[in-house]
């Protein structure tokens, strides 16, 4: 009970930016809750969707693979999807190739979404809270403009207390923000190397197939 009597009377100090700064941090956890589910999702599903499609690849059962690309919602079974069926129109590799970093990129949008966020709003409640003690200041000084001499000092000293309240959480909102929004994209970013190792993988099991050329586009 004393910790929690601590955080309420601190919450109670720190005047009216103290709610803003909370709405600011709980926004901020909702999104980063959403996105690691999310992830973590992704990565199982495309981890789950390579297995079935590899054993697809070595049969040379394309049209199982297009079918299932079609109606999943891993990534990976997208840009596989996209190869084959570009496949089965051109035997060049590289159209082969850009028609899987098309579905790379197809799904990038899916995966940094409301990322970038995180930085932004650990950045609002770093400038909530500095504009919270600035104004509290500024209150403070006003305050004791005409306070008796004797308890202008230990007045002065009491509301500086409080306005710094204001930054301190202002801080304390915006560093686990900042330390989320580091761990998601790294996440977001093994996703994507993942995507491009199994597309070059599956490329090559593809490039092996009789009528796979690695002649380029001819160009004017």
């Amino acid at each position: 009970m004393g910790t929690l009597n601590t955080i309420i009377e601190f919450f109670k100090n720190g005047g009216p930016f103290m709610v803003p700064i909370a709405i600011v941090l709980f926004i901020g956890l909702a999104i980063s809750l959403e996105r690691f589910l999310f992830l973590s999702y992704a990565k199982a599903s495309n981890k789950r969707a390579f297995n079935r499609l590899l054993p697809l690849l070595k049969k040379k059962n394309y049209k199982d693979i297009v079918n299932f690309g079609q109606s999943s919602r891993a990534p990976i079974a997208r840009v596989i999807a996209a190869g084959v069926a570009r496949m089965t129109q051109s035997p060049r590799r590289d159209d082969i190739e850009l028609a899987m970093e098309e579905g790379v990129l197809e799904a990038l949008p899916r995966l940094e979404r409301r990322t970038p966020y995180l930085a932004t709003l650990a950045n609002i409640a770093t400038l909530l809270g500095l504009l919270g003690t600035i104004i509290g200041l500024i209150a403070a000084f006003e305050s004791v403009a005409n306070a008796d001499p004797a308890e202008k000092a230990s007045q002065l000293s009491s509301s500086i207390s409080i306005a710094m309240n204001t930054t301190a959480f202002g801080l304390m909102a915006a560093i686990p923000l900042l330390f989320i929004h580091a761990i998601l994209q790294n996440k977001t970013t093994d996703i994507i190397d993942g995507l491009e190792m199994a597309s070059v993988k599956c490329l090559n099991m593809m490039s092996r197939v009789k009528g796979v050329s690695s002649q380029t586009r001819e160009t004017d």
